[in-house]
């Protein structure tokens, strides 16, 4: 997403169903990575924490949002695939230049 690579993104979640927003003009920084796998069932959840920064030619680099990522995943034909990724944004700060509507994030 941060690359505004929509083809590739499409591909990577192609099985999922994605739940929040953002724009090419941010790095989003995932940390904290939980993974539980159940080998038994294919099937894995992931926790992490996620910040999202913005840097523009007038605008310096800072931290515009922060929140969760809730993911599921499902193992289909030896390769795992997502199957939902849920964004849970907690923190928001100027988000004017980020988002088309910024006020879907407050």
């Amino acid at each position: 997403m941060d690359d505004g690579d929509f083809a590739g993104l499409g591909l990577l979640l192609a099985d999922a169903t994605f739940v929040g927003s953002g724009t090419p003009r941010t790095q989003h920084v995932t940390s904290n990575i939980a993974i539980e796998v159940e080998e038994q069932t294919g099937t894995a959840v992931a926790r992490s924490y996620v910040t999202v920064l913005q840097a523009l030619p007038d605008l310096p680099l800072k931290p515009v949002a922060a929140g969760r990522y809730r993911d599921r995943f499902e193992r289909r034909g030896g390769q795992w695939r997502f199957i939902e990724r849920h964004v849970d944004i907690r923190l928001v700060g100027d988000v004017s230049r980020h988002l088309r509507q910024a006020a879907a994030w407050r």
